[in-house]
């Protein structure tokens, strides 16, 4: 018994000593600590893009300089605004500017860097570029395979941030569509840049955007050089790499705290301050003053090349996706509702509209909105609703083919557009679970 007994005693002992050591081990730089800064503590708020870019090594070197600690809360835009406007945070990071809402218009957003936008994929990924067009006409819905921009014969899955205010994601799509809220044929959403990096990193069909600084030192992703152009700092600071943007610290003026805050954002033009900024792949915002006076210019630049301008039309996929991202953020919010309403409408209107394509026989009392693939004749009963064709009674006959043998290049979405169908009906019509064809494959192009 007293044998049990020691050793008992002894197990005990050795897991006292296990328990303790990191204890004291945690403790120990306490001791050694340096007095207390001297300004008070700032809780800084925003995008992890700007967390990793600017503000956490910013951050050390304000507290070695004896001005104060700054607590650092990393997530994603909206939160950090909406945290400094309340008084709940002192400072915000935004990967965007103001946006012109009541809320913002009380802030001040302060440029203090310029980062690049990347658009990023797993480093396995053999594409090698992309024109600014072709990311474009991705994240709009009208290309949906790598093949189709020179690469691997597989589905683009585009992964995007789900709240609509994200800095990244609003940059980008100012850009490339002329507003920051344009919805996107996005289907993979995620709280932050932060986790669509992840989630990329394990998917090599994955697509996205993310920025230079974040991505640094990750050799799990990799970022797509546009128009030829990869993105650098030195490519950055001379503008040639066009998905350039700044980096702001957003204060609040009413803030008990305004003072100590702006401090640290004056603090952003000091040479420590640059130094840690150059450190994450970072250009400090005095370092690129040309290109905030090219920056109009190169906005049309962009617009004229992908075909855009600033609009209110939606992308074809694109209802679905705005109230995906918006349910995911506020679920019972009116612009939650709203969206839920255009999109139950679209698929509504999506049903209404058939297409009148490859029909035999003659109808009667069809709505359509085109007669491709249609001999014959059509006369017009009535008008309705502003529809080419109301009531109508037509003679028609099928003149496309109902199969097609796959042919060497060939991907799914270029035979759909061949064919005037859907890549969905497609993939209905052949039981296919993805985008992937074989060569002298045979496919149903009709419904027929």
């Amino acid at each position: 018994m007293s044998v049990r007994i020691t050793r008992l005693l002894s197990v005990a002992l050795i897991g006292a000593c296990f328990i303790t050591a990191p204890a004291f081990a945690k403790s120990h730089p306490k001791a050694k600590a340096s007095a207390p800064a001297k300004g008070p503590t700032l809780i800084w708020r925003g995008d992890v893009a700007t967390a990793n870019g600017v503000v956490e090594e910013v951050a050390q070197a304000w507290e070695k300089s004896g001005h104060g600690h700054i607590e650092l809360q990393p997530f994603n835009t909206a939160s950090g605004i909406d945290a400094v406007a309340s008084g709940t945070a002192d400072l915000a990071g935004s990967a965007r500017p103001g946006d012109g809402s009541a809320q913002n218009a009380n802030l001040t957003f302060t440029p203090v860097a310029w980062d690049g936008l990347v658009i990023i994929t797993q480093s396995s990924n053999p594409i090698r570029g992309l024109t600014l067009k072709q990311v474009h006409d991705i994240y709009y819905g009208k290309i949906h395979n790598w093949s189709e921009v020179g690469g691997s014969n597989a589905p683009i899955d585009v992964y995007a941030v789900a709240s609509p205010g994200d800095g990244v994601e609003y940059s980008l799509r100012s850009l490339l569509f002329g507003r920051g809220n344009q919805p996107v044929a996005a289907p993979r959403l995620y709280v932050n840049t932060r986790k669509l990096e992840e989630g990329i990193s394990l998917n090599p069909n994955g697509f996205g955007v993310a920025t230079l600084a974040g991505i640094s030192g990750n050799p799990k992703v990799k970022a797509i050089p546009i128009n030829g152009k990869p993105a650098t700092v030195a490519n950055i600071a001379d503008g040639s790499y066009p998905l350039f943007i700044p980096l702001y610290l957003v204060t609040n003026p009413s803030s008990p705290k305004a003072a100590a805050a702006q401090s640290f954002v004056d603090f952003l033009q000091t040479d420590p301050a640059k130094a840690a900024l150059r450190k994450h792949a970072v250009l400090p915002y005095q370092d690129g003053s040309a290109l905030a006076s090219m920056d109009g210019s190169r906005r049309s630049d962009i617009l004229a090349e992908v075909g855009a301008r600033a609009s209110h039309i939606t992308p074809v996929s694109a209802p679905g996706a705005t109230y995906a991202s918006r349910v995911a953020v506020a679920p019972t919010s009116p612009d939650t509702l709203a969206a839920k309403m255009a999109l139950e409408n679209r698929r509504a209107e999506d049903k209404e509209t058939a297409r009148l394509t490859r029909v035999n026989g003659s109808v009667a009392n069809v709505t359509v909105s085109s007669v491709a693939y249609a001999n014959g004749s059509a006369t017009t009963v009535s008008q309705a609703n502003g529809k080419d064709f109301g009531k109508v009674t037509a003679g028609v006959s099928q003149t496309g083919p109902t199969t097609y043998k796959v042919s060497k290049g060939d991907t799914l979405s270029a035979i759909a557009k061949r064919h005037t169908v859907d890549v969905a009906q497609l993939r209905e019509w052949n039981h296919l679970k993805n985008d992937q064809i074989k060569l002298g494959q045979v496919l149903r192009v009709s419904n027929r």
